[in-house]
Parts: structure tokens; C-alpha cells; sequence
């Protein structure tokens, strides 16, 4: 019998890749879902892609839809403001789930369903995409190779508008509105977001570059995923123009703007307008640095890995797209709501990686031998 894959926002871009990818590497029916018919033609990436009207408010529509389908992806962000329903109706359903979820909030309302999905049989598995997701499967592998891991640090920087559309924007902004706890020193801490500016050394094209404190689901799932003292989470534009900006905002703006729904939609839809003119200069890739230290062979090392990809949004289809297929294929099963670094196994991972062609370099530095 074919797969049936269900995208919820499929149109957008971040969906799209993910339906090209599965497109290219499945043989899996897929359906993408928008809630208009505008410009259908020019959003589907493949001729036998199907598209649905649906309004995740209709849940009888939401119902028919997921009942009819192996897997649902939900892409539909920011996921900020919204709830669980579609996890709920696959876990009512039976059907397995992933998101491209990057919000904590939601990250924590997710996992709060974890005995459910176990109960029902299903693998739902959250934050997948190149960060989070790839990125937490690196930060796995890194830990593995050291005989005790104590510090995590995890950074990312992004090429303009990363080839994401304005919802990644409204993402941003939304990431800034409060304070959020971070796993310091082996203690909860709150930080403010787009503060404690450092210089962090990422391959070409980007080489070094400022990042800034983040709120990602990492920061959250990593303290509980591995036995570590401490777990950094930073974020950075290029160019440095618009890290400079954002930090002005974060610092200086009223909380009561950043608080304000229209005060993000006209800041991204400026920041959205700029950034697609820079991009003819600064690209539109993403890059990746997870370093982990600890101990290994009773002495002090690091394990630092890196991974570039030309395009943000491609990079997510590849993240998202890869456990997909996994599932598909019957290689990954693991009954409950997950984070990614708990459910993929790093040789499942290399292995995904490997055929996509997605390089990742991992190098491992033993001091005071």
C-alpha cells in the first residue's frame, strides 16, 4: 500500500521543502494543506501532490484529514501561539506525527502528551528541521564520543532570510518578548533574549560571527536528554547589521511593543523586505556549531561539530524529511512524544545525513594529555 503523508501548511516554505524532499526520496502520496486556493499551482513541488483545503479551527475536517494518512507533518508555524490539537487528533487517530515546532512553549505542551502517544502506539516526534533537529542529533553524537559530557554549547547563524518566508520572522520577534531559564552551572537561570553577545568561529562563508542568547526548545530538551552541568543556546544573522538591530529591539523597545501582535507583524514584514535584498550579498544558508566538553580517557576534551547548508529552508526539508522517511521505512519506532536527540539514533542519523549528501564535520580535542 502507498503512504499517505498529510503537511499541514504545506504552502509555506518551510512545508514545501519538506514535501520536495519526500518527493525526491519516497514514493509516499503526499498531501499539503493551506487554508485558501490562491496560487495553488505555483505551491505544490511535485505533479501528484495533492492539496486540501483546511482551517486547523474546522477539527471535524482536521479529523477526516489525519484519519486519512499515515503520517501528518505539521508545519504550520509560528507555533508560539498555538496548541496541540493536531498531535492530539493523531493520537486519537492512531497516525504517526512530526513538527518543525522551534517554540518552547509549545516544545513543553507537546511532550505533556508524552503516556498518550506511548499508550496509543504512535511516534510523535517534535523540533525537527536543521535547528532544532539536526542540530540536536549533532549535540547526541558530539556527547557520545566523550566518556562524560559537562557543557554544551550550540549556535546558529542564518544568511539573510535563510530562503524562509515571513513566518520565520514573526518567529524571531516572538522569541523575544520574555525572559526565559537556561541549565547553568547545573541550576535554572533566566537570561534575556538577544543578550551576552559572543564571537563564535563557524566555517565559510560565515567565519566569525556574534550570537546571542536564544529561546529554543534545546535549551529545554538537551538538560534532560544528557547529564550536563551547563547548556548554551545562541542565535546570529548575517550580516551583522541585523544582529545589531534585533539586539536594539530586545534591549531598548517596551515590552509592551514587543507584546503587541501588530508591532510583530510590522516588524517582520520590514525585516522580511530587508533581508531579501541582502541576500543578494549575503546569501541565504544556515550554519550549525555544536561543541560539547567533558572528560575522555580521564583527561579534559571537546568535540566540536559543524555543518553549512546554502539554503535555511532546503536545510529543514532535509531534517524534517529524513525522520519522515525513516518512519516510513519502519526504521523508526518509538511509541511516545519525543525530542529528536531522544529518539534518532546516531547510526540512524549518519545514515540519514549520508544520503542526502549533508556533510557534517566533527573533530575531537583532548588537552593536557
Amino acid at each position: 500500500m502507498t503512504d499517505r503523508v498529510l503537511i499541514i501548511g504545506g504552502r509555506g516554505r518551510i512545508g514545501n521543502s519538506v514535501a520536495l524532499d519526500l518527493a525526491a526520496h519516497t514514493q509516499a502520496q503526499i498531501t499539503i494543506t493551506g487554508r485558501d486556493t490562491a496560487g495553488i499551482a505555483a505551491n505544490t513541488p511535485a505533479p501528484e501532490t495533492e492539496y486540501l483545503l483546511l482551517n486547523l479551527a474546522d477539527k471535524e475536517a482536521l479529523q477526516k484529514a489525519v484519519a486519512a494518512s499515515n503520517l501528518v507533518i505539521h508545519t504550520a508555524g509560528p507555533f508560539h501561539h498555538r496548541d496541540a490539537s493536531v498531535l492530539k487528533t493523531c493520537i486519537d487517530e492512531g497516525v504517526n506525527y512530526l513538527d518543525v515546532s522551534d517554540s518552547r512553549s509549545f516544545t513543553r505542551r507537546a511532550l505533556d502528551y508524552r503516556d498518550a502517544a506511548k499508550n496509543a502506539g504512535i511516534t510523535a516526534i517534535i523540533n525537527t528541521g536543521i535547528f532544532p533537529g539536526v542540530s540536536n542529533s549533532m549535540v547526541r553524537r558530539d556527547v557520545e564520543q566523550l566518556d562524560e559530557a559537562e557543557r554544551i554549547h550550540l549556535s546558529y547563524v542564518v544568511g539573510g532570510s535563510g530562503g524562509a518566508g515571513v513566518t520565520v520572522m514573526r518567529t524571531t520577534f516572538l522569541g523575544l518578548q520574555t525572559p526565559f531559564e537556561v541549565w547553568l552551572d547545573s541550576k535554572w537561570k533566566t537570561v534575556k533574549p538577544y543578550s551576552d553577545r559572543e564571537t563564535v568561529e563557524f566555517p565559510e562563508p560565515y567565519n566569525k560571527t556574534g550570537v546571542y542568547w536564544f529561546d529554543m526548545p534545546e535549551s529545554i530538551t538537551l538538560p534532560e536528554s544528557f547529564p550536563v552541568k551547563t547548556v548554551i543556546t545562541k542565535f546570529g544573522t548575517n550580516p551583522d547589521l541585523y544582529n545589531h538591530l534585533t539586539w536594539f529591539v530586545a534591549n531598548y523597545w517596551p515590552d509592551s511593543w514587543l507584546k503587541n501582535n501588530n508591532v510583530i507583524e510590522f516588524l517582520s514584514r520590514v525585516s522580511y523586505a530587508m533581508t531579501s535584498f541582502s541576500n543578494r550579498f549575503s546569501g541565504i544558508g544556515v550554519a550549525v556549531r555544536s561543541e560539547v566538553t567533558g572528560i575522555k580517557n580521564g583527561h579534559e576534551a571537546k568535540v566540536c561539530s559543524t555543518v553549512v547548508h546554502q539554503n535555511a529552508a532546503e536545510a529543514t526539508g532535509v531534517g524534517t524529511g529524513t525522520i519522515a522517511q525513516l518512519i516510513l521505512d519502519g526504521k523508526l519506532s518509538q511509541p511516545g512524544v519525543w525530542p529528536v536527540e531522544q529518539a534518532l539514533s546516531t547510526a540512524l542519523f549518519e545514515q540519514a545525513m549520508e544520503s542526502r549528501g549533508f556533510k557534517i564535520e566533527q573533530e575531537l580535542l583532548t588537552v593536557n594529555c
